[in-house]
C-alpha cells in the first residue's frame, strides 16, 4: 500500500500493480469498499497491457475523511494520483458505487480519460423516469431510507451494519448480503471471491464508517456533473439478475449517456458479473486506446 498527501492535507491509500509501461487502468470499487488487490483483475488488466490503479475512497481504511464530497470530487484525486504516477492518459471502471465515480472521470477528465465502463454501476438518485429503489433487495432499500432521513440516522444504521463486517469471513459473505444476493451472485461467492470480498469489507470499515457514509449521501445529492452530458466513451454492464443495483440503473444510463456502449446481460448479477465477465470489460476498455 502507498500513501499520498494531497494538496488540502488528507492522505489517499491506494495500490498499484503490473506492468510499469501499461495505460493505468483506474479501479473504482464499491460501497463499502477499500483498496485490496484481487488477483484475477490485475491479471485480466496485465493481459490487455493494463496497470491496475486502485485507491480507498475518503474515510475508508487509510484514506482520510473528506466530508462533504461529492460524486464529482474522485476526479481531483485521480487527477492527483495520475500526477504521482507520472501519467497523462487512463482508463476508468466502477464497479457498483464505483460507477458513478468511474462517470465523473469521464465527464471531468476529458481528454485525459480516454474510456470508461461501469459494471452494475448506480444510476442518479433523482433521475427522470427511473425509480431508484426498485427491485432492490431489503438490506440497500432500509439502508437508502436511513440516508434520506438525514447523517445520524444513516450514522446509526450503518455503525451496526459495520460491526457485523469487521470481522467477516468469506463463508459469511453470502449471509451477510442476505436478499442482496441473487442466485447468480450465490453460485459466484466461490472461495477465493469470497475471501476477497470479505476482506475489502473488513478493510472498508476498519477505521469507522465515514467513506461508507460519505458515499450514500453523496449518491442521493446532486452528483456535480450531468451523465447526459458526458463526451468519453462510455461502456455500461448489467446483470438483470441484480438485486444490490438493479437492472433499470443500468437501462437508464445506456439510455442516457451519450453514444454509450451497451452490455445488459440476462443471466448475471451483480457479482458474477465481475467474475465471469472482467477480461471482457479490460479487453473492450484496452480496445478504446488504439
Amino acid at each position: 500500500m502507498s500513501s499520498l498527501r494531497l494538496a488540502d492535507g488528507r492522505i489517499l491509500e491506494y495500490l498499484v500493480a503490473g506492468p510499469e509501461s501499461g495505460t493505468p487502468l483506474v479501479f473504482h470499487h464499491g460501497t463499502p469498499f477499500a483498496a485490496v488487490l484481487f488477483d484475477p483483475m490485475v491479471e485480466a488488466a496485465a493481459r490487455h497491457g493494463l496497470r491496475f490503479v486502485i485507491h480507498s475512497r475518503p474515510g475508508y481504511a487509510g484514506s482520510s475523511p473528506q466530508p462533504g464530497r461529492t460524486i464529482a470530487s474522485v476526479a481531483e484525486d485521480v487527477a492527483a494520483l495520475l500526477a504521482e504516477l507520472d501519467a497523462d492518459r487512463f482508463l476508468t471502471v466502477g464497479w457498483s458505487g464505483g460507477g458513478p465515480h468511474a462517470l465523473a472521470c469521464a465527464a471531468l477528465l476529458p481528454g485525459r480519460c480516454v474510456a470508461a465502463a461501469t459494471i452494475a454501476g448506480a444510476a442518479p438518485y433523482s433521475a427522470e423516469g427511473l425509480d431508484w429503489l426498485e427491485d432492490m433487495g431489503a438490506e440497500n432499500v432500509e439502508e437508502f431510507g436511513a440516508a434520506t432521513a438525514g447523517v445520524e440516522p444513516l450514522s446509526a444504521y450503518l455503525g451496526a451494519q459495520a460491526d457485523a463486517l469487521a470481522a467477516v469471513r468469506g463463508d459469511q459473505i453470502a449471509g451477510a448480503l442476505g436478499d442482496l444476493v441473487s442466485e447468480v451472485d450465490r453460485r459466484a461467492l466461490t472461495d477465493d471471491f469470497a475471501e476477497y470480498t470479505a476482506a475489502a469489507f473488513r478493510q472498508a470499515v476498519s477505521t469507522g464508517i465515514a467513506g461508507w457514509r460519505d458515499d450514500d449521501l453523496a449518491f442521493i445529492t446532486d452528483w456535480g456533473f450531468k451523465p447526459t452530458e458526458i463526451q468519453t466513451p462510455v461502456s455500461v454492464w448489467q446483470g438483470d439478475q441484480d438485486r444490490m443495483v438493479p437492472p433499470g440503473h443500468g437501462r437508464w444510463l445506456a439510455s442516457r449517456v451519450p453514444g454509450a456502449a451497451v452490455r445488459l446481460l440476462p443471466d448475471e448479477g451483480h457479482l458474477s458479473l465481475v467474475v465471469d465477465r472482467i477480461d471482457d470489460i479490460f479487453a473492450d476498455l484496452a480496445a478504446r486506446l488504439a
